[in-house]
């Protein structure tokens, strides 16, 4: 049995070499598919995680919020003096309501003792006008405990100048938006001026500039720390509109976010009905890579089915020898297969390696852009998934492109051959 083997090893690596550039082309075509499947999932799912985190990576898992809508109760519902009437009613105006979010010292503390949770990170926004001379431009100001979104929202990752520390050791100082900064032509050090929506007017100290990715957000967005919109707007420090949560396991946002409706009476907002456009936009990148990457595969097994289709043709005396010498149609079978193999583990071990090269040169490259101040490079992730799925693709790709030829080799009546039929 170990002859055997040998001996068709010997017989298969005789056909390839007899063949050699053949082979080199069937080989290169393997290569070629998988460097490019592995280049190009590399660069897609670097991409999607760079498109995604620019949202994410700044949205709460769950956000807790007042929202200000009608009661869905209407006072004449509650009468009992028409059963079973039908009410009509017009211009219902909101419940009488604050955007703050009651009791919530004590929520924070019960989400803080909650195993599920990550982090949690208050917030009070407030939107202003930037006073610049006689204009007035819209703004919106975010009060942020600094540390807590330093930790869960990497924030000083999106202050391009000035430090994130200032705005806490500074008293009654701002982190602008750039968009804002360059419309109001301030530069770090000075102070400006806002007026809130209470009519408070108030000076603040410019300590940094913030860029998140995203103009239209730029533009009028910038940050204090909650003591500071709290003394805006003349209010305790338990004055909170909004509670940011970050928890362990993403995928458990939806249920928890109902449950905390219903716990602390508040609204409650999941990460995925937030961003759903974003995750369907990755699924269809996705999606189309891998389509892109396994048609290549496919395109080389025929190219392989092809040349070894060709070499039975034209090795049908050889065929006919080693089937009238003792071989059976199981080890001419055997042989074809091994060729086939033999080109796709080759083929697909330079293109594992050629796909890392090329994926480590992409990184390389710079990438600068003002939309993506904490981007250098292009994205590149490299997930040994896309490997293992290369290289077992390419396997599976070569075997059947070399079954088929083989199987039909295997049936060859070395008679038949002889006779010249």
């Amino acid at each position: 049995m170990k002859m055997k083997v040998k001996l068709i090893t010997r017989i298969s690596v005789a056909l390839l070499t007899a063949r050699l550039k053949q082979t080199m082309v069937a080989a290169f075509g393997v290569t070629f598919s998988i460097t490019m499947f592995i280049t190009l999932l590399s660069f897609m799912a670097g991409l999607n995680d760079l498109l995604d985190n620019l949202i994410l990576n700044r949205t709460p898992h769950i956000r807790l919020y007042n929202e200000i809508l009608p009661s869905p109760i209407q006072p004449i519902a509650r009468s009992t003096a028409y059963p079973g009437a039908y009410h009509f009613v017009w211009h219902v105006k909101p419940k009488n309501e604050l955007l703050e979010i009651r009791d919530s010292e004590a929520i924070i503390q019960a989400l803080k003792n909650d195993p599920q949770v990550r982090g949690v990170a208050p917030k009070t926004t407030v939107p202003i006008f930037y006073n610049v001379g006689a204009i007035n431009l819209t703004g919106v100001i975010n009060g942020i405990d600094v540390e807590a979104e330093n930790r869960l929202f990497t924030f000083q990752d999106y202050v391009v100048e000035g430090k994130t520390i200032d705005l806490k050791n500074t008293p009654n100082s701002i982190i602008l938006g750039i968009g804002a900064a360059r419309k109001m032509l301030v530069q770090l050090g000075e102070n400006i001026q806002i007026t809130a929506s209470n009519g408070t007017r108030f000076p603040l100290k410019v300590v940094g500039f913030f860029q998140s990715g995203i103009e239209e957000i730029d533009k009028v967005q910038s940050y204090t720390t909650l003591a500071t919109t709290q003394k805006i707007l003349g209010k305790p420090a338990s004055y909170v509109t909004d509670i940011q949560i970050k928890i362990k396991d993403i995928a458990m946002a939806p249920a928890l976010a109902k449950r905390y409706n219903k716990l602390f009476e508040t609204e409650a907002i999941d990460i995925q009905t937030a961003n759903a456009q974003f995750d369907t936009g990755s699924s269809i990148r996705t999606l189309i890579s891998y389509a892109v990457g396994i048609t290549l595969l496919i395109v080389a097994g025929f190219g392989i089915y092809n040349i070894l289709n060709m070499m039975i043709y034209e090795k049908m005396d050889s065929i006919a020898i080693l089937k009238a010498t003792g071989f059976s149609g199981k080890d001419v079978n055997a042989i074809f297969i091994t060729i086939a193999l033999t080109i796709g583990l080759v083929g697909g071990a330079l293109g594992l390696i050629l796909g890392l090269g090329l994926s480590a040169i992409i990184g390389e490259i710079p990438f600068n852009t003002a939309s993506l101040p904490t981007v250098e490079t292009y994205p590149i992730d490299y997930n040994p998934k896309f490997y293992i799925i290369g290289a077992v693709f390419s396997i599976i790709t070569t075997y059947l492109a070399g079954y088929f030829p083989s199987k039909k080799a295997s049936k060859i009546d070395p008679v038949d051959i002889i006779r010249g039929k």
